[in-house]
């Protein structure tokens, strides 16, 4: 199983294997808080992508056609996605994000690309 949850929450015993999809580290949170398996930069949107989301967060569809795209070609992302299911088939495993906005984030489209594209 795969799901998400911001890094602030607290850890929980269903969690399995958490790991951040951020590109930056979250504000205010130590490393020793994140209790992290893995922080997994490289599958998260692209620095231009990052940006240009933060500077148009009122169009989440383009930014979520143009990560999708990102996910479907980049080979490093797609290394990623397979080490993803490698270890979803082998337990629990919670993606991380620190974004605020719980409906439209990045680690919410990566868990719909994931289920839409793996059998997870």
């Amino acid at each position: 199983m795969i799901q998400i949850k911001r890094i602030y929450e607290e850890k929980a015993p269903e969690d399995g294997q958490r790991i951040l999809v951020d590109r930056l580290w979250p504000r205010g949170m130590s490393k020793k808080r994140a209790q992290l398996d893995e922080w997994m930069k490289d599958i998260a949107p692209s620095p231009s992508l990052r940006q240009f989301y933060h500077q148009h967060r009122e169009d989440f569809t383009a930014f979520k056609s143009a990560y999708e795209a990102e996910l479907a070609e980049d080979a490093e992302k797609q290394q990623a996605l397979e080490e993803l299911v490698q270890r979803a088939r082998n337990g629990n495993v919670t993606l991380l994000y620190s974004s605020k906005n719980t409906a439209t984030n990045n680690a919410k489209v990566l868990l719909e690309f994931l289920h839409a594209h793996y059998d997870v």
